[in-house]
């Protein structure tokens, strides 16, 4: 891996003073813990000439809590989540995904925000500038052609951060500051379908921090599959949040990670609720499942062997938090 190129290091004290930094040089990148994005620039991925560090913006490491939910500003780091005791005991499902990423010195230094807003992943993708070079780079880096599908036109590396999916079944909301303000929005609009360009952020816009509403009676639960337990990204990765009365689920949300290029959250769970979760319902959300990922040769293993591994784990989990006393 090559050393790093030379760049300017921008430190703004607020969000407006960084939002205006990236208006003014739109080939700068924000960073924050930096885990994914400086081995990036290592390897001559990304160049950009300046670096915006955001880490330190006050409004950005907020993290609290009332009767409204959660609030949790994207600067915060993974290990800050996972030591917090009010989100170990009332948003769970944050701490458990957050607690599974990397190995820990990674995540004293990762945050909220760069794990929301990882690069997707591919193995013609993430590698040295001359391997890159010699395979004519891809579709997502400086070449025309998708190695994994090259009669396709659109990049298929697969998106692997486990918080999304997490949020995604806790019906998160993020803040996303621009040059006219903050906006919220649902967690799920800030992806796209689109490996190369898969997060809705324009121009100088920064994600501040994201809202979690209270959990309730909810079950949670997170899972994943790797190739090594200590800091491979996932193969495939499941959220769950179902709500249980008696034997009849009243409510079911799945999502998935590491399988397509955004995190994806299942279509067509609510028409398991209503009854119990029987060998039926089973299979019917595993059907669910296989139909909507999208597992490619992105990683070291098959795309089939993924899609067979997203269905089992999200079946596992679901059958553990439904068998829960």
């Amino acid at each position: 891996m090559d050393g790093l190129p030379e760049f300017r290091l921008h430190k703004p004290a607020t969000i407006t003073e960084a939002v205006e930094l990236r208006r003014q040089d739109p080939s700068a990148r924000f960073l924050a813990g930096g885990t994914d994005l400086i081995v990036n620039m290592r390897r001559g991925i990304v160049s950009p000439g300046a670096l915006i560090d955001v880490s330190a913006i006050s409004e950005m490491r907020r993290l609290a809590s009332g009767p409204d939910g959660l609030v949790v500003g994207a600067a915060v780091t993974l290990e800050e989540l996972c030591a917090d005791t009010r989100i170990v005991k009332q948003w769970g499902l944050l701490a458990a995904a957050a607690g599974t990423v990397a190995a820990p010195s990674h995540r004293q230094a990762a945050t909220i925000g760069g794990n929301l807003c990882l690069d997707t992943r591919c193995v013609y993708y993430n590698q040295s500038e001359w391997w890159r070079r010699s395979n004519a780079y891809c579709l997502k880096s400086r070449g025309e052609v998708c190695h994994v599908a090259p009669t396709g036109t659109r990049c298929l590396a697969a998106f692997s951060g486990d918080l999304a999916p997490a949020l995604l079944v806790l019906g998160a909301e993020a803040d996303i500051a621009g040059p006219q303000g903050i906006r919220t929005l649902p967690l799920a609009e800030l992806y796209t379908d689109d490996g190369a360009d898969h997060l809705r952020l324009a121009g100088s816009d920064l994600l501040v921090a994201v809202r979690v509403p209270p959990v309730g009676d909810l079950r949670t639960g997170y899972d994943k599959v790797r190739v090594r337990d200590a800091i491979d990204f996932p193969l495939a990765g499941a959220a769950v949040a179902l709500r249980r009365d008696a034997d009849t689920i009243t409510e079911l949300r799945l999502a998935l990670t590491g399988t397509n290029p955004r995190p994806i959250l299942i279509e067509g769970c609510d028409g398991l609720c209503g009854g119990p979760l029987d060998d039926a319902a089973f299979r019917r959300l595993e059907k669910l499942v296989r139909k909507q990922v999208q597992p490619m040769r992105t990683t070291v293993t098959p795309g089939h062997y993924r899609r067979r591994v997203a269905a089992n784990i999200a079946r596992r989990l679901v059958e553990k938090l439904y068998s829960q006393a």
